[in-house]
């Protein structure tokens, strides 16, 4: 009796299937590369599902609302004469508090996935490091313009209502509202590639905070007479005297004034974020 012949350990599974080792299994589920909306999608998960962005943001509202109305009910109480300021610039110290909140989490968009790693992990799912930034970017950017504008409008109708008097033109309005949370967001914006370029997340809160207060405090304590120009510019430039030219109120009478904050802001934000892009892509993780 003979016994069939083992067989060859050569011989493939598939090879009795119709075209061989091409027959594989194939899904159904039609498969699509990943694009600029996915990184979006996925953006927003994490920004909103992470206690930081309730934390931050929550802060920044309870400071632009708090210190604002505060502001107001102490001027009416005291019957004191604005001299001819506009109401809703009682906003900014609300607003300038506030965009420190903005500032950390620009920050902690980026420099926290660093500090545990998770950026691994999101280059992996996306390889596109440039489709990552801009993801994160437009994110950030959009929830902090809506947040701060918002929250700018609310608080610039109660103080309205709260003095009376009359009512502030159409353009110091769209100023302290659509171009405060436009700044403020582009501020976030710089502070976000600042994050990407450092890579950690309490250096970067650092030389944010520095960039916002730090020129204005120089040039209080510059009193040589050899000075005088550069105080004049760091007290023009300085991002508390912007956001002042914005509720059209300023330490100086010279400087940007206006709209042109705002565009001076975009365009250091666009600098920063090309700043990002490199730094990103040239290093590794």
């Amino acid at each position: 009796m003979t016994t069939p012949a083992a067989p060859q350990a050569h011989e493939h599974p598939q090879a009795n299937v119709p075209g061989g080792l091409l027959g594989y299994y194939e899904s159904p589920i039609p498969i699509r590369g990943a694009t600029l909306g996915d990184a979006i999608a996925s953006e927003w998960t994490k920004i909103r599902s992470v206690r930081s962005t309730l934390w931050t943001l929550g802060v920044m509202v309870v400071l632009m609302v708090a210190i604002g109305l505060m502001s107001a009910l102490l001027i009416a109480a005291a019957d004191t004469d604005l001299a001819g300021e506009p109401v809703v610039a009682l906003g900014f110290f609300g607003v300038l508090l506030g965009s420190i909140c903005v500032i950390t989490l620009g920050v902690l968009t980026i420099g926290s996935e660093y500090s545990t790693g998770m950026i691994r992990t999101t280059l992996t799912a996306c390889p596109s490091r440039a489709r990552v930034l801009t993801a994160k970017a437009i994110v950030f950017f959009l929830l902090a313009f809506v947040i701060t504008t918002v929250t700018a409008t609310v608080v610039a109708v109660f103080q309205t209502a709260i003095l009376g008097g009359g009512i502030d033109s159409g353009s110091v309005w769209l100023r302290a509202t659509v171009g405060v949370g436009l700044y403020i967001a582009a501020l976030g914006l710089v502070s976000l590639a600042v994050g990407a370029i450092i890579r950690h997340s309490a250096g970067a809160i650092t030389v944010m905070i520095a960039v916002v207060l730090l020129p204005l405090v120089l040039a209080l304590f510059m009193f040589s007479d050899s000075l005088r120009d550069l105080q004049r510019f760091l007290f023009e430039y300085s991002i508390p005297n912007q956001l002042g030219a914005l509720y059209g109120s300023t330490v100086t009478e010279t400087g940007p004034s206006g709209w042109e904050p705002l565009l001076l802001m975009l365009a250091v934000a666009a600098v920063a974020m090309g700043g990002a892009y490199l730094a990103l892509d040239r290093r590794d993780v």
